[in-house]
């Protein structure tokens, strides 16, 4: 006999009433949010706000070992960064250890599960033996039938059907088919009574009326095992969607050796929210040849059976791409909003200084990331110790003192601090000293900013403002002088 799901791409159903699509993300706390978690996550989002549905977080804390409420909040403030709120949750499984115990006595009771005596010796043996023969290491069944009482040491097992086939229809990969005869009894309770994962899982997606499971590829071979677990407590499995794995740029998985995976690093890099998920969505997923997606066009547009079966390789380049194009075209006020967390991270008080979105406004063509914006922006809030040498050298020289001292005089009495206005006088001062426009903007620029590289002058004048340019163009006077009782 063959073990069906009976599956419709959007919608699963019960004789012939619909049912809400639900779905849930369920990370194990046992280190922070990575960026598949993330893109898988983000899937199960977008499944559930396509369809108005409903989407759940719950933690899969039940590794008492592993599991860290440091990683716990990593997860929980990586999804609230990103944007992914959940309709329901975050639900612990640790606070279902009762639940657990109850079904586990069910299943024994209605003799689909069993408790096992068996030693680790024994099992060990099992399994070399079999590996000696070339047989797939799986438990042989031993205590099955003995009908043993539970003791200290024993485990219990799920009485996995031993004969037929599971088959279900996988959203991303298609039809697949695990025999029977390749399961074993798998264990879902230690001899502590504490679940185990594959039991788990199947207990809450029930409980929570979870209708479509979206997780990584690495769990096709859990399916089949839950599928049995579904049949044997009556329920209809979900929808499953297995999506791919992301790899590095050179076919390896993605992993610590390739640079940054954690969510939150992405932000402590200065990635954009927007950017990242606009990524995240696009590795594995399209729409025609777009590839900017605001977050209503990927609600209004995705469909977990549109995901390609084929990994996807990450590209920083793409992502930079991305960042630069959110940077410029979000609202200033938005994107200073998470330039402001880079300016507190990096213990600069903004407070004396430009508006933010002043900033992101005269920045975000000049940036790839909001971390460089900052960086390259504190010198608007801070000063700064001394010139860059070279910079110093070639633009603070002596014949630069009348260009420098006719700038502060004008500036001085200056009233209107635009830019417009800051521009058309730093002309007029070029064409009274008969010099290039260059000639009065580079050794102001470096008298500004410490530097030769900065914003358009005029601009850099606006955001230093009228206190602090005055201030820096008296200091850079004193340079030029000094350099020049030197020579």
């Amino acid at each position: 006999p063959l073990i069906k799901c009976r599956l419709s791409p959007r919608r699963l159903f019960f004789g012939s009433k619909p049912m809400t699509i639900r779905t849930r993300f369920a990370p194990s706390p046992t280190g922070y949010l990575h960026v598949g978690g993330a893109r898988t996550a983000l899937f199960c989002w977008l499944e559930a706000r396509a369809n108005d549905g409903v989407f759940i977080l719950r933690i899969e804390d039940t590794d008492l070992e592993r599991s860290s409420q440091e990683s716990v909040q990593a997860i929980l403030d990586g999804m609230a960064w990103l944007g992914l709120d959940a309709d329901e949750g975050p639900f612990y499984q640790t606070e279902r250890f009762d639940r657990y115990a109850e079904v586990v006595q069910q299943l024994l009771d209605q003799g689909k599960a069993y408790h096992c005596h068996c030693s680790k010796d024994r099992l060990e043996s099992l399994r070399e033996q079999q590996m000696k023969d070339g047989v797939k290491p799986r438990y042989d069944g031993q205590c099955r039938d003995a009908g043993h009482e539970k003791t200290g040491k024993s485990v219990v097992r799920f009485k996995n059907p031993r004969s037929g086939t599971v088959v279900f229809d996988d959203q991303v990969r298609g039809r697949i088919s695990i025999s029977n005869d390749e399961l074993d009894d798998l264990v879902i309770a230690r001899p502590d009574g504490s679940p185990t994962y594959n039991f788990t899982v199947v207990v809450d997606d029930i409980d929570m009326k979870i209708s479509h499971v979206i997780r990584g590829d690495d769990h096709i071979n859990n399916t089949p095992r839950q599928i049995n677990i579904y049949m044997a407590l009556g329920a209809e499995p979900p929808v499953f969607a297995h999506v791919p794995m992301i790899l590095g740029e050179d076919g390896a998985r993605l992993s610590k050796r390739h640079g940054a995976v954690s969510v939150l690093k992405y932000r402590e890099m200065g990635y954009l929210p927007q950017a990242l998920l606009n990524y995240l969505v696009r590795l594995g997923w399209s729409h025609g040849d777009q590839e900017v997606f605001t977050i209503e066009e990927m609600r209004d547009h995705f469909k977990i059976g549109n995901v390609n079966r084929k990994a996807a390789a990450f590209d920083y380049d793409k992502l930079d791409w991305l960042n630069q194009h959110y940077m410029r075209n979000l609202p200033p006020q938005e994107v200073a909003e998470h330039l402001a967390w880079h300016f507190t991270d990096m213990d600069v008080n903004t407070e004396n200084g430009p508006l933010l979105s002043d900033v992101v406004q005269v920045q975000a063509e000049r940036c790839n990331t909001l971390r460089e914006m900052a960086e390259q922006s504190r010198v608007f809030y801070e000063d700064f110790d001394e010139f860059d040498a070279g910079a110093a050298k070639k633009h603070l020289r002596p014949v630069t003192e009348q260009p420098l001292r006719a700038l502060l005089n004008r500036l001085t009495d200056q009233n209107t601090w635009k830019p417009e206005a800051l521009n058309e006088l730093i002309r007029l001062v070029a064409e009274e000293l008969e010099v290039g426009m260059g000639k009065v903007a580079q050794p102001l620029r470096v008298a500004l900013s410490g530097t030769a590289v900065s914003p358009a002058i005029d601009k850099t004048l606006w955001l230093c403002g009228k206190e602090r340019s005055l201030q820096r163009i008296s200091h850079a006077l004193e340079y030029v002088m000094f350099r020049a009782s030197q020579s």
